[in-house]
């Protein structure tokens, strides 16, 4: 469960996900056009929106799992 009060990073190069078909409608890659490497950093009030919009179907649910745990 993802701590509200501290910002959700999302790192592509970290994600279990990375480099198959999900990345293909991932909401990150479909808003952030970024530099290869770099970290995309989505603060708690954008995270309850994007995850508003997911649920209601209106853009992708997010996917990204770390691999990390």
């Amino acid at each position: 469960m993802p701590n509200w009060n501290e910002p959700t990073r999302i790192d592509c190069s970290e994600c279990a996900m990375a480099r198959t078909s999900a990345c293909d409608d991932c909401v990150v890659s479909f808003i952030v056009s970024r530099e290869p490497g770099e970290a995309v950093v989505v603060d708690a009030d954008a995270e309850r929106a994007l995850r508003a919009l997911g649920d209601s179907g209106l853009v992708p649910r997010l996917r990204h799992r770390s691999r990390t745990g």
